[in-house]
């Protein structure tokens, strides 16, 4: 063999395997998946994520009880009425009966009668009730409402490097050291 094309030889397989050693490194940098739908995925280099915190004011109602003494009266009619009107109309009518004589002597009974009534009736109306005072244990309630300021993350904000260029975007949940990105690989028109 002469040594041209020894070298050519030596040569070729040099690029061979440069080709079969660079290639999957390369590949192995880049792990690209494909979907069923046919998108295409890969995973980005994420450099920092950072919390996106949103504060809120949550109000909590909260029930308060006590005991109270609440104060009534109780108006009570004393008993007997109808014994005293009666008594009235029987003292009204023998004092009626002492005036006047005949068929007068019956007007005057029977007015001494009325009169006698109505006036026991109306004794009894101002001074027959009695009132008594009493007081119970109550227990009170009131509702009053409490307010605090919580932390609420509402995602993260990722910037992640691929290919050599930064991007910045807003995850749900903290992807850790690597971001699952979509590629778009198309064309150029």
């Amino acid at each position: 063999m002469n040594r041209k094309s020894w070298i050519a030889k030596v040569s070729g397989l040099a690029v061979a395997s440069l080709v079969l050693v660079v290639g999957p490194a390369n590949a192995s940098d880049y792990a690209y998946s494909k979907s069923r739908s046919g998108a295409v995925y890969d995973y980005a280099k994420v450099l920092s994520v950072t919390p996106a915190v949103r504060y809120v004011t949550v109000t909590t109602p909260v029930k308060e009880c006590w005991e109270d003494v609440e104060y009534y009266s109780v108006s009570n009619r004393e008993p007997g009425r109808a014994g005293k009107t009666l008594f009235g109309a029987i003292v009204g009518g023998v004092i009626g009966h002492q005036f006047g004589g005949g068929s007068g002597q019956d007007v005057a009974t029977i007015a001494g009668s009325l009169i006698g009534a109505s006036m026991a009736n109306r004794s009894f109306n101002n001074s027959g009730y009695s009132t008594s005072e009493y007081s119970r244990p109550v227990r009170r309630c009131e509702t009053n409402y409490q307010s605090h300021q919580e932390e609420r993350i509402d995602g993260y904000d990722v910037i992640y490097s691929y290919h050599g260029r930064k991007y910045q975007t807003r995850t749900p949940f903290d992807p850790g050291k690597k971001l699952k990105i979509r590629v778009d690989v198309r064309p150029a028109s």
